[in-house]
């Protein structure tokens, strides 16, 4: 029997010499040639005013709650669906989070629930781009100008991805990206954070080594470098960089080949959403699509649950997504008790299908014909 992998990491073809080109120039730990490339790369195709490469999407989050300047017993709102680090990065330096909920027809932060929200203590909004969907960023940006709060855009779904034509996480104050092995663009792990604020420019590279002025020592800026300010370890290797920077090099024919996936699960599940059996991904009409996933997402928990174990036994090994963040063990007695009824069903109900750039059409076909045996 066939069998499809939910994710298959994609080599674009000079990872391995990258890797070797930069033990040769004779420095792999970070802010070598590599991450240099990379920064470069970021800052002019996306027109970030500072881009520093991380060890993940939440060490990017983490250096983001230091910029903003968050301090125990801020409020920062965060949608419910969303991975533990979107929150735990605010939590670690003590602020009490407001969950928000989603839209009711993708999963998205639902801008309507968002004002009632705010309270004095609030400094901060984290929206997340779900599936590289853009949130709708000007009556965010309107909120947060209106109340004084910093944004933090989630993008770990949504390099080459755009709201109105910008792209996301160059929109608020900062952004943060993942390049894990399942994202479009990938190092393994990795990440990165945008500095969209001339404010935080500075700061953002002590905060980045370690609570040094390193970078500037090494730019001829000052003599010697000293601790000036908090900060961690949060640049990585030059190797992460060098495998990084071979898939920019193929960035478009990458996301060429991911929505060409993309585009073949919708076209070929259209029926089954006809029929009312499922419902496919709804993208705004502000938004593009970077192909980044595909999820359905059925009409009932149960039904979701007889799916999932029909794929997975039949050779597809698609996976559930997040479980609510206000109800988790952890914050659930933290949470102050308003319902989010949007993402429960989704969290409840969503399935992601494998997805990845050299999946075929016979695997796809494969995919959907057991989709369809199901129902």
């Amino acid at each position: 029997m066939m069998q499809v992998h939910f994710n298959q990491p994609y080599m674009a073809g000079e990872e391995f010499q990258n890797i070797i080109n930069g033990a040769l120039s004779g420095q792999i730990s970070g802010n070598g040639i590599f991450t240099k490339k990379c920064h470069e790369f970021f800052e002019h195709r996306y027109g970030i005013r500072k881009a520093l490469l991380t060890t993940s999407c939440s060490d990017a989050l983490e250096m983001a709650a230091l910029l903003a300047d968050i301090k125990s017993g801020d409020e920062v709102i965060v949608p419910s669906f969303t991975f533990v680090s979107t929150a735990n990065a605010f939590v670690l330096r003590g602020a009490k989070i407001v969950f928000a909920d989603v839209q009711e027809d993708t999963p998205i932060m639902d801008v309507d629930t968002l004002e009632p929200l705010i309270t004095k203590k609030t400094r901060a909004i984290v929206v997340v781009h779900y599936a590289g969907m853009a949130c709708d960023m000007d009556r965010i940006m309107a909120l947060a100008e209106k109340h004084g709060l910093i944004v933090v855009e989630d993008a770990a779904h949504a390099v080459e991805a755009t709201y109105k034509g910008q792209p996301l996480g160059t929109i608020g104050h900062f952004g943060s990206f993942s390049f894990h092995e399942t994202k479009n663009v990938i190092s393994g792990e990795g990440g990165m954070i945008s500095v969209n604020d001339d404010r935080f420019v500075k700061r953002s590279e002590i905060i980045w080594e370690k609570g040094t002025n390193r970078v500037a020592f090494k730019r001829g800026q000052v003599d010697k470098y000293q601790w000036v300010d908090v900060g961690s370890s949060y640049l990585p290797s030059d190797i992460i960089a060098a495998v990084l920077f071979a898939q920019l090099t193929r960035i478009d024919t990458i996301q060429k080949m991911r929505l060409e996936v993309w585009k073949r699960y919708d076209q070929k599940l259209k029926p089954l959403q006809e029929e009312g059996k499922l419902q496919l991904p709804v993208i705004p009409e502000y938004a593009s699509n970077n192909g980044h996933m595909f999820y359905i997402v059925t009409n009932s928990p149960e039904e979701r649950d007889k799916l999932l174990f029909h794929l997975n036994i039949n050779g597809v090994m698609a996976v559930i997504h997040y479980l609510p963040l206000h109800s988790s063990s952890y914050y659930e007695d933290k949470h102050d008790g308003r319902p989010l009824p949007n993402t429960d069903r989704f969290a409840s109900c969503i399935i992601r299908l494998p997805f990845y750039n050299v999946l075929s059409e016979v695997q796809q076909d494969f995919v959907v014909e057991k989709l369809k045996a199901f129902f």
